[in-house]
C-alpha cells in the first residue's frame, strides 16, 4: 500500500456559513479535493469547534472552505498560537463576503479554487499586527462606521443566517408588517476626524488637520505598509498624503476602524506593525 506524504494530506474545515449559503459549491469543492488528495473533512458548528479542528490538524495542510471572515478567523487563530510561520493555509472561497479573497488572488470559483489548493504554490504575505494582537490581512480603514441603513441590513442578514428556515420566513413576514421609518434619500456618513497619524515615528498628519479617511494596506512591493491619509477639503480638493513604513500609530479622539471585514473600537490610540512574510497562502502558479 502506497503511503501518502504528509504534504498531500489535507484537513478541510468547512465553515458553517458556507454550508448554509452555498451547499452546492461546498459539495463540488469536497469532491475535487478528495479526488486529488487524502482529505479529512471537519464540519464545525461554531467558532469553538472551528478552532479545535484547526488546533488538531497534526501534519495535515489546512484548507478553509468559507468566506473572508473564515479566512481571517483561521489566520488569527494560528497567529495567537504562534504557528503561522510553519503553516501554509489554503482557501476555497464560499459565501457572501469574498472581496478579500479576490484581492489576495484566490480564484472565486469552487473548481478553480480547489484545483489551486492541489496544484498551487505557497506565497508568503505580510501581516499587520496591532498592539492588542489583532491581525489585518488586506486593508485597514479609519473611520469605519456603517450607515444606519447598512447596519440594519447587516443585523437582519446576520440574524437570518443562523435561523431555521421556518423562523427566517416568520422574521421576514414580521419585518414587512412592522412600520419602519421613512427611507432617507441619503444617509450622512461619519464626520471628519481629528487624528494624529505617525509612520515609523514621523508625523504624517496632526490633530489640527481634520481628515476624512485613513487607509493602511500591508504587503506592497516597496516594503512595509502603504498609508494614505485624505485630509478634509476646504475649497479646492486636498491631495492625499502618502507614506510607507513598518509601524503605524493612530491616536486622537475615540475612533473605530475596519480591519478587513471586522469593525473594532472605539479606541484612542492603536499601533500596527508590519510582519513581513508572516503568513502563507496557497495560490495558483503563474
Amino acid at each position: 500500500m502506497t503511503e501518502v506524504a504528509a504534504s498531500d494530506q489535507l484537513l478541510v474545515v468547512i465553515d458553517p456559513v458556507a454550508r448554509r449559503t452555498d451547499g452546492e459549491s461546498v459539495r463540488i469543492a469536497k469532491d475535487v479535493l478528495s479526488a486529488g488528495a487524502a482529505t479529512k473533512v471537519c464540519l464545525p458548528d461554531g467558532p469553538e469547534e472551528f478552532a479545535r479542528a484547526l488546533a488538531r490538524r497534526g501534519s495535515r495542510r489546512p484548507v478553509v472552505v468559507g468566506d473572508d471572515r473564515a479566512l481571517l478567523r483561521a489566520v488569527s487563530l494560528l497567529h495567537r498560537q504562534r504557528e503561522l510561520a510553519a503553516c501554509a493555509l489554503s482557501l476555497v472561497p464560499v459565501g457572501g463576503v469574498l472581496s478579500l479573497a479576490r484581492s489576495l488572488g484566490v480564484p472565486t470559483g469552487a473548481v478553480a479554487a480547489a484545483r489551486a489548493v492541489l496544484d498551487g504554490a505557497e506565497r508568503r504575505m505580510d501581516l499587520l499586527v496591532d498592539d492588542s494582537d489583532g491581525v489585518v490581512l488586506g486593508a485597514l480603514r479609519i473611520p469605519s462606521l456603517p450607515s444606519p441603513a447598512a447596519a440594519r441590513l447587516d443585523e437582519d442578514a446576520g440574524a437570518d443566517a443562523g435561523a431555521h428556515p421556518w423562523l427566517r420566513t416568520c422574521q421576514s413576514l414580521v419585518r414587512t408588517l412592522v412600520a419602519r421609518p421613512p427611507r432617507l434619500t441619503s444617509v450622512p456618513g461619519p464626520g471628519p476626524s481629528r487624528l494624529r497619524v505617525e509612520v515609523d515615528g514621523v508625523t504624517v498628519v496632526d490633530l489640527d488637520q481634520p481628515v476624512e479617511t485613513v487607509c493602511v494596506t500591508p504587503g506592497f512591493s516597496s516594503g512595509g505598509a502603504e498609508v494614505e491619509v485624505r485630509p478634509v477639503s476646504v475649497g479646492a480638493e486636498a491631495s492625499p498624503l502618502r507614506a510607507v513604513g513598518h509601524r503605524v500609530t493612530v491616536s486622537g479622539a475615540d475612533f473605530r476602524y475596519r480591519a478587513d471585514s471586522v469593525v473594532a473600537g472605539p479606541v484612542r490610540t492603536r499601533t500596527w506593525t508590519v510582519r513581513e512574510g508572516a503568513w502563507g497562502l496557497t495560490l495558483p502558479v503563474g
